[in-house]
């Protein structure tokens, strides 16, 4: 085995049409599949928190209230760009942690 034989056996390994196919024990969803439901998800949540914007707008006027959902809309469009970027975790913890919180602060915050 000389000194150059690991890289070079790893390289060729990583070329396309050397790979072994994937067996059907894998169960889950595909990065590219996960991603696509984190930004589909984070914009329906984007629109619903803009809804509720409008009509927590119209029974009160308070720039608290502005404040919480909008913190909590642009918490929607970072999680879009996290997911995009393939931080797809990252993004539900942060997506599920912040609106959590925006629900708990107008809940508590605002009368």
């Amino acid at each position: 085995m000389g000194a150059g034989a690991g890289p070079v056996a790893f390289r060729f390994m990583d070329m396309p049409g050397n790979e072994e196919p994937l067996t059907d024990s894998r169960v889950g969803l595909t990065p590219r599949q996960a991603r696509r439901i984190r930004i589909v998800l984070a914009s329906v949540l984007m629109a619903a928190m803009a809804v509720v914007l409008v009509v927590r707008l119209a029974s009160r006027t308070s720039v608290l209230v502005v404040g919480v959902y909008g913190a909590a809309l642009v918490l929607c469009g970072v999680v879009i760009e996290l997911s995009r970027h393939g931080r797809t975790r990252l993004g539900t913890w942060m997506l599920g942690l912040g609106l959590a919180a925006a629900l708990a602060a107008d809940w508590l915050l605002l009368p």
